[in-house]
Order: C-alpha cells, then structure tokens, then sequence
C-alpha cells in the first residue's frame, strides 16, 4: 500500500489552479461577462460616435481624431475601474459578512475572502478594460493613417467598419448566451450602431 502523504508532502495549487477556484467560489463567471458586454457596447457607441461626427465636421488629421478616441477610452476605463471596484467590493464585502454572521466564524484570510477580493478585482478590470480594448482596436485605421499606409477616408470607412463588426459580434456572443437566434442579437445590435451613425451624422451637421 502507498504511504498517506503528510500535510506537508500536498503539493500547493498552482496559480492558475487558484484561479479557477476563485472563479468558481465566487461566481464571478456571469458577472464579468455581463460587464464585458454591456462596456464593449458603449465603448463601440462611444468610438462610433467620435468617428461619424468628426467625418460629419470635416476633420481630417488622424492625430486629432487618435487623441480623441484615446481620452474617451482612457476616461471609460478609468471610471469603469473605479466604478465597478466599489460597487463590486461593496456588494461582495456584504456577502462574506453574511456568511459570517451564518457561520459564526471570521472568514479574513478564507479561501472564500480570497475569491471574494479576486472577483472584485476581475470584475473592475472588465469593466474597464473593455471600452478601452474597443476604442483601441477602432483606432487603428487612424493610427495606420497617422504613417500613411491609407488616406483619411479609407481611416473612417475602416474604423466604422470595425466598430459594427464588433458590435455584431457582441450580439452574436449574447445569443449563444442566451440560446436564442445569435444572428437575430447580432442585427439587433447591427442596427444599434447604424441609428447612432445617423444621429451621429445629422448632430454633426447641425
């Protein structure tokens, strides 16, 4: 028979084993996946709305346009972070105490304390970082154009391009979520994106 090995000898989780863990302990799953949606939708929005409205008024420095797009992303994700951290923290401090006052235990240093602080971390940073991801990948027309590899209207036509794909691709991702028609989420959004162009367009030329 193989000797039990001592509690010394049991080797200690990965990291990406912690990982998993948490994410289950905590559920932080659906979580993170409704602020991914919902920041990548207004961050595509937003970046959609910079874009037509700057074709709108004529603008035709990609620098300026870049500038932009970097602010409202660096503005969205700050906010985002920050947002997010607070009300996750609050909402996740509220559960552990809970559980505290069930168990009759001071749950600081828990596996479940860990997974509680790892989930607001994580929940923070997709929050932030999915507008900003956005903006980014739709500037990179603007930023090819700023090196001269396209003209200023193939920069737009690209960035608008980018932004309703993503758009699309966000509403195919919540029909497979939700086990319904992807495509039908997907024109949905499509068409989201399509009405803030022309609001976008006719502001601009106001």
């Amino acid at each position: 028979m193989e000797e039990i090995k001592s509690k010394d000898e049991i080797p200690t989780p990965g990291f990406l084993d912690r990982i998993r863990l948490y994410v289950k302990i905590s559920e932080v799953s659906e979580v993170a996946r409704r602020y991914f949606v919902m920041n990548a939708f207004d961050g595509a929005m937003t970046m959609l709305g910079v874009v037509i409205g700057s074709f709108s008024v004529g603008i035709k420095d990609p620098r300026l346009i870049l500038s932009v797009s970097i602010s409202a992303s660096l503005a969205m994700g700050v906010s985002g972070f920050v947002g997010a951290f607070i009300t996750e923290r609050a909402e996740r401090v509220k559960r552990v105490k809970e559980l505290e006052r069930a168990m009759l235990t001071n749950l600081n240093g828990s596996i479940i304390y860990k997974a509680s602080l790892f989930a607001t971390f994580l929940s923070a940073v997709v929050d932030g970082g999915s507008p900003a991801l956005v903006s980014l990948v739709s500037s990179i027309p603007f930023i090819l154009a700023i090196f001269g590899l396209i003209d200023m209207l193939s920069s737009y036509i690209g960035s608008i391009v980018i932004v309703l794909t993503i758009l699309m691709l966000l509403g195919v991702y919540l029909g497979k979520i939700s086990r319904e028609n992807s495509l039908k989420y997907g024109v949905i959004m499509l068409i989201s994106g399509i009405i803030v162009s022309l609001f976008s367009s006719i502001i601009g030329k106001i």
